[in-house]
């Protein structure tokens, strides 16, 4: 079956958000506002027309009870209303009881009939029964009717009164329209506005964004983000920018000095394969020549291959994944393995060896002693005949462990001191002929970073060095 096409949708930027929230917003407002104004117009509007209609029945009820039915005030007066052209019509009628019309206002529409009025409030009542009354689209009027007493004695007459509200209604609609196009305007208006707003408001993170997008390789040292004033909300990201840039450029320079250092010790071994093969072939050997040209390059082989071993020993231990075999053990065991192993060296070397104390460390047995190998190995290498090492184990008060390797070998200088666990690095200083390959210390660091632990070194030219070792407490790892 084949695929469905996604449909792609183009995400909103910063600047198109607000503007749209900030457009509903003043939609909402503004039509709120303006309906509550239109309620309030048509209200008032309306209770106007109601007490216009009351003052007529008012007036009307005045005259009968003050002129005869058929006189010609009240005549006059009716059709005095209906004769009106000003923006009020009205229209008036007086009935018998029986509901025979007396006298009504001349050309009356016939919608106003008797009995499209609504039926008559109590005699005597304050106020008159109102209703609405729409025969078609362009008319609307407006109906009360009431109770009143003839002069003559007649008894009670009822009294309509019709008042034309198309006017009012067409007032209402007009300003309903205004309204709409008052709303329409505010809300385009504003969401200009609030765009344009917007977008002056993000232009630092389109700002931030370019520098951003200039970072290269080699252009990792820009001017800092943040010596420039930012908003207050994104001087907090300026900062965290020009650390990410720090770490970035120290990781890049790292990595570069370690391709130049790799590159450099794996030149010495390849070309001396290579001479030796050259002078081993340019004439012919005999068997015991061809077998000690084998025998160098095997050596060569063999360098190359520790060399190997230990930088990729040292790159998975940067792994921040790599976990370990952690178990708690006895480190005297593991420093008297140590010092057995290296024991013909040392006799070798006329340098004495020492174990000293005890302690129980959480870690991997194995990691453990290739650390203090290497620290034996480089304390051996650089002791001069009847000088001692001294392996020494202490458990500390708060749990964890220190082990130490101390010599009163040559030393190294203080300036050597802050790199000597960097890879590659060799505090040669000519007190000896053997540099080694300087992935010793840095396998012993990445073997305590393992174990949450720390390296540190302490040494005085000519007289000694202590390499210290320490263990953080159980579960504090």
């Amino acid at each position: 079956m084949p695929e469905t096409p996604q449909r792609s949708s183009r995400p909103w930027s910063i600047a198109g958000r607000l503007s749209h929230v900030h457009a509903l917003k003043t939609l909402a407002l503004l039509t709120a506002a303006g309906s509550i104004l239109y309620w309030g117009l048509a209200r008032e509007l309306r209770q106007q027309d109601a007490k216009l209609v009351a003052s007529k029945l008012t007036v009307l009820a005045h005259l009968v009870s003050s002129f005869p039915l058929g006189s010609e005030a009240i005549a006059s007066e009716i059709q005095h209303e209906a004769g009106d052209e000003g923006p009020l019509r009205y229209y008036l009628r007086i009935l018998e009881p029986s509901g025979r019309v007396i006298i009504e206002t001349t050309g009356m529409p016939p919608a106003l009939s008797v009995t499209a009025f609504p039926a008559h409030a109590a005699q005597g009542a304050a106020t008159s029964n109102c209703a609405e009354c729409a025969p078609s689209a362009d008319d609307r009027y407006l109906l009360a009717s009431r109770l009143a007493d003839g002069v003559d004695g007649t008894g009670p007459v009822r009294l309509q009164v019709a008042l034309d509200i198309e006017r009012t209604e067409g007032v209402l609609r007009r300003y309903a329209w205004l309204l709409a196009v008052v709303l329409g305007a505010g809300v385009i208006l504003s969401a200009l506005a609030s765009l344009l707003v917007s977008r002056m408001a993000v232009r630092p993170v389109y700002d931030i964004a370019g520098r951003v997008r200039a970072i290269t390789a080699s252009r990792l040292d820009l001017q800092p983000l943040s010596s420039r004033p930012w908003p207050t909300e994104l001087q907090g990201l300026a900062n965290d920018f020009d650390e990410m840039l720090a770490r970035l450029g120290e990781a890049f320079n790292r990595l570069s000095q370690f391709a130049a250092d790799l590159a450099h010790e794996l030149r010495n071994p390849i070309n001396n394969l290579r001479g030796n093969a050259e002078v081993t072939l340019a004439r012919p050997r005999t068997a015991e020549e061809y077998q000690q040209s084998l025998g160098s390059s095997l050596e060569e082989l063999e360098r190359l291959s520790r060399l190997i071993d230990g930088l990729l020993f040292i790159a998975r231990s940067e792994d921040p994944r790599q976990a370990i075999d952690s178990t708690s053990f006895p480190i005297r065991r593991e420093l008297v393995a140590v010092q057995d192993f290296y024991e013909a060296l040392a006799a070798e070397r006329d340098v004495r060896t020492r174990c000293d104390g005890d302690a129980t460390i959480t870690g991997d047995p194995m990691l453990v002693r290739r650390a203090v190998s290497n620290l034996l190995a480089n304390a051996l290498k650089h002791t001069p005949p009847g000088g001692t090492v001294v392996l020494n184990a202490q458990q500390r008060s708060g749990g964890g462990a220190t082990v130490t390797v101390r010599d009163n070998g040559c030393g190294i200088r203080p300036e050597h001191l802050p790199q000597l666990f960097d890879r590659f690095y060799r505090a040669d200083d000519g007190a000896t002929d053997r540099p080694g390959s300087g992935l010793g210390l840095a396998i012993v660091r990445s073997i305590m970073r393992l174990h949450g632990g720390e390296a540190k070194v302490e040494s005085e030219f000519g007289v000694g060095t202590t390499v210290t070792l320490e263990f953080p407490a159980r579960g504090d790892a």
